[in-house]
């Protein structure tokens, strides 16, 4: 039986979806091929955008169309299509009702300019240009945190909003439990021998590259008919809708390695897009459960999967010939070392998987710094080599491979948006763990190339739920336990343990 008002709610939210996947092809074409005299337009084109979007979603017909839809919500059941969407809806609307129209587009128009500087600042090494929008980017992080209020921390709102039930003060609980079982194991490691890298870092033509990581995408799943990758600044995944979700990367021909597990990881992220149920289509609920959950995906994919000796086992002989001057004379043990290595390095995007963490946490510290007001930008370059000379012992030598590698604090928001990269590694061993529980021979498909069990597990348990789950309920129902640090150590322990023979 059809409800009148449920219709009109979903009619006017896909009104709204569609206006933000508007949006996402333009940033899409910002990132990729727009040329650079068409940033003010773009800037202008997406704040309109967001203010129309916004000015929808906190309407008195959205607000009425919630109230009279409570019953239906409470009746459930609670993972139902129609309640769950509901669910969402109320949860947007209420925190969107707080966000002046106006402000919402101020900050869009914002994001799309300091993007724009940005690209310039960073490979010209310009700290100094790109300083009074990262000023203004504090300020109106600031601002949209006391907009939504009732917080303990100001950084909680926007943590929140990219990770639901997420706060500040849980993440720093989390983070230190993993610190105090990682800082060992890097010291233990950084003991033994240095591993030869020399391998990765010969000419590497990309267009060879390029084909080589779509291939094995494919091979993951990932669907060209559905998708597409190009080239960026910093490397993402962008989603349209369920049928057109697309990633891109960068390469660097004297690095094997970036471009590659760059490509598996931005395909991590298009799988969970891909495999939501099509009957969310075009609604709030065709998008993950959360940042983290999202990072889950594509960090599995990038590391679980893609740096793992079955995977190596299957797709070296494939790598070699495609660059046979470079690697016909490495032997795969020798590659897996490399690819493996712990060593600490300036990018994060670049990290091992044991030190990568370390740089996340200085992120996430030295924003929430700069929320609280201990810091001020103009000192964030020196605070940002003193942290890395702390914690991995390096000093950046500029702020190109400093302060202004990632992209994230010149197009989002301040505070909210570093924390998902660790926990989604916590997660996606959590996930793995289960999915090894449930199909104990997924090692052995991979060392076939075959990768369907693994991604059908995750489709079923993980993907195909959207947003309907929050990340602990996700984590709950997947795993039987909420969510621990405990996987995650003891998948590094065994991996790394065998690698350095500690």
């Amino acid at each position: 039986m059809t409800n009148p008002t449920f219709d009109k709610l979903e009619e006017a939210l896909r009104e709204i979806t569609d206006l933000q996947a508007a949006a996402a092809l333009l940033e899409w074409d910002q990132q990729t091929y727009m040329p650079p005299g068409g940033a003010p337009a773009r800037a202008r084109q997406l704040a309109t955008l967001e203010k129309t979007a916004h000015s929808r979603l906190v309407s008195d017909d959205i607000g009425k169309l919630l109230d009279d839809l409570k019953d239906l919500e409470a009746a459930g059941p609670y993972d139902a299509y129609p309640v769950a969407l509901i669910r969402l809806a109320r949860r947007r609307y209420d925190r969107a009702r707080k966000i002046p129209p106006d402000f919402a587009a101020e900050l869009t128009a914002h994001n799309a300019a300091t993007y724009h500087a940005w690209t310039k600042a960073r490979p010209a090494n310009d700290f100094a240009t790109i300083q009074p929008y990262l000023e203004r980017n504090v300020e109106l992080s600031r601002q949209w945190a006391n907009y939504i209020g009732d917080y303990e921390r100001i950084a909680d709102p926007l943590i929140e909003a990219a990770d639901f039930g997420m706060t500040t003060s849980r993440v720093e609980t989390l983070f230190a439990e993993l610190r105090q079982q990682l800082v060992p194991l890097v010291q233990a490691i950084a003991e033994r021998p240095p591993v030869d890298t020399a391998c990765l870092h010969q000419h590497f033509p990309a267009d060879k590259q390029r084909a080589f990581g779509e291939h094995v995408v494919k091979h993951f799943g990932y669907d060209f008919t559905r998708g597409r990758q190009d080239k960026t600044h910093h490397p993402f995944m962008i989603g349209f809708s369920i049928n057109d979700v697309r990633i891109t990367t960068r390469f660097k021909e004297d690095d094997l390695s970036e471009a590659l597990f760059s490509t598996m990881h931005e395909a991590g992220h298009a799988l969970y897009e891909l495999g939501i149920d099509p009957a969310c289509e075009g609604t709030l609920l065709a998008h993950g459960a959360s940042s983290a959950v999202h990072e889950s995906q594509s960090r599995l994919w990038e590391n679980l999967v893609g740096r793992s000796r079955p995977f190596w086992n299957h797709f070296y002989g494939q790598l070699q010939q495609t660059f046979p001057d470079q690697l016909a004379t490495v032997d795969l043990d020798t590659f897996y070392h490399a690819i493996n290595a712990v060593a600490p390095s300036l990018i994060r995007t670049d990290a091992d998987e044991v030190t990568y963490n370390l740089h996340v946490m200085i992120r996430f510290q030295l924003g929430l710094d700069l929320l609280e007001g201990r810091l001020a930008v103009a000192d964030l370059p020196d605070a940002w080599r003193a942290a890395y000379q702390r914690d991995l012992g390096i000093t950046p030598p500029d702020d190109k491979d400093g302060v202004l590698q990632d992209v994230h604090w010149f197009s989002y928001l301040i505070g909210g948006n570093f924390q998902c990269y660790t926990l989604g590694n916590i997660m996606n061993a959590q996930f793995f763990a289960a999915a090894l529980r449930a199909h104990p021979d997924i090692p052995t498909d991979i060392e076939k190339g075959r990768f369907d069990t693994l991604r059908t597990w995750l489709q079923q348990n993980i993907h195909r739920h959207g947003s309907t789950f929050t990340a602990d309920e996700l984590i709950q129902q997947t795993t039987n336990q909420p969510l621990s640090v405990t996987p995650y150590i003891q998948y590094l322990h065994n991996k790394y343990t065998k690698l350095y023979d500690l």
